[in-house]
């Protein structure tokens, strides 16, 4: 059924009279988009929910006040069994809820203003479960291999989005939605008027948010950035497929972000709400996954923890084993100076390659500069030639990953 299409420019002039009583379905939640989503700020995201409604076949044809609370749970299964042509999954259960979330809004409204029906046939249906919160991290290595990509990209807004997502956990739309003279590089303080639960906050900025925004010019007013919502997705979503990373959305970004605050252990749960701009600690909570070696380190104690400082360093690291003309060499792969060689046997490389790593970390330590987690290296390797190189291991004996 062809619904006419309701555009912002156009409701402006629409009569703010009740449908007629005896309306479809179609027709209601078409004055319904008219009058009440476009009041919304997520108006285009429930258009495409409406729009969606609008040609469910159990709706089709069928006034308002003739839908029951069967109809609506068979709608409810019918989506239930969709697979999403994009990812060959079933269409998520999230997904299904806010559709029928909107058809009781719908539903109430076109009893209590309207009087197009006299009950909410979506009141008694039981909604799909609640999906667990997603606790995707990013990984040292996926942080790496992004923010090279971006680095390295023609748009240099990329790399700067990017990096103030971890810096400051603010949402894309808040991100996208900067403005120059919201944002006091000396205070160090971006200014966000507008936000997804509608109230105005202040974000600090990190002297590496700081710098992102100023790599790309300062203005006394304007748009930080040019790129759009779907310019960002789809350079996100084809970046992703060039470093072979599955599973991760441009919104783990934030949840990264308000972990790493926890995980500092500067800020207590209301001063990370205050950055973040989560209104339910709950939902905090549900956002926040720490990192359980970080948990673990906190168990050991403070007095225990200064004696292992040195020895939670010394751990294995990937290496790889090359055969070359004169002989075998070993290069640890995240240490881009770390060669040994060429020796006759591989078990030499081995104990050349304990022996420099013991020195290159110690050395690090010594300097005062950070010493970098393992499988951070970024150089493809064959997996026959890669080993795990123990400083610490007495039997000289390398394990194959």
């Amino acid at each position: 059924m062809s619904v006419p299409e309701v555009s912002p420019a156009s409701t402006a002039a629409a009569p703010l009279h009740p449908p007629d009583p005896n309306c479809s379905m179609a027709e209601g939640l078409a004055h319904y988009l008219a009058h009440v989503s476009i009041l919304k700020k997520s108006y285009l995201t429930e258009k495409i929910r409406v729009q969606q409604l609008q040609r469910a076949p159990i709706f089709v044809g069928r006034r308002v006040r003739d839908i029951t609370s069967v109809d609506i749970a068979t709608y409810r299964d019918s989506r239930l069994a969709v697979t999403n042509p994009r990812t060959g999954r079933p269409l998520r259960t999230s997904t299904v809820r806010l559709e029928l979330s909107l058809l009781s809004n719908f539903f109430e409204i076109a009893r209590i203003e309207w009087g197009l029906c006299d009950a909410n046939p979506v009141a008694n249906v039981r909604k799909p479960k609640i999906p667990p919160g997603r606790d995707r991290r990013l990984t040292a290595r996926e942080e790496r291999l992004i923010l090279r990509y971006c680095h390295n990209h023609v748009n240099p807004e990329l790399y700067s989005i990017v990096i103030l997502a971890l810096e400051t956990a603010c949402r894309q739309g808040e991100i996208l939605r900067l403005r120059h003279e919201h944002i006091n590089l000396k205070s160090r303080v971006a200014h966000l008027p507008e936000t997804k639960n509608g109230t105005k906050r202040d974000v600090p900025l990190t002297s590496r948010a700081r710098d992102a925004i100023v790599r790309l010019g300062t203005k006394p007013a304007g748009p930080v950035f040019r790129i759009s919502g779907p310019g960002l997705k789809s350079s996100w979503r084809f970046m992703l497929q060039r470093l072979g990373i599955t599973d991760l959305h441009f919104h783990d970004l934030r949840h990264e972000a308000v972990s790493r605050l926890f995980e500092s252990g500067l800020l207590d749960m209301m001063e990370v709400a205050a950055i973040s701009g989560h209104k339910s600690l709950m939902m905090l909570k549900r956002y926040t996954h720490l990192r359980a070696e970080r948990l673990a380190k906190k168990l050991e104690g403070p007095r225990r923890n200064r004696h292992r400082a040195v020895l939670d360093q010394l751990i294995p690291y990937p290496a790889a084993l090359h055969h070359g003309p004169d002989g075998i060499y070993l290069r640890l792969l995240d240490f881009d100076d770390c060669v040994v060689g060429p020796v006759a046997q591989q078990t030499e490389a081995v104990r050349l390659g304990q022996d420099a790593l013991l020195r290159k970390i110690l050395s690090l330590m010594q300097a005062g500069e950070v010493v970098p987690p393992p499988d951070q290296y970024l150089t493809p390797v064959e997996p026959m030639s890669l080993l795990m190189i123990d400083p610490m291991a007495t039997d000289r004996v390398a394990t194959i990953s």
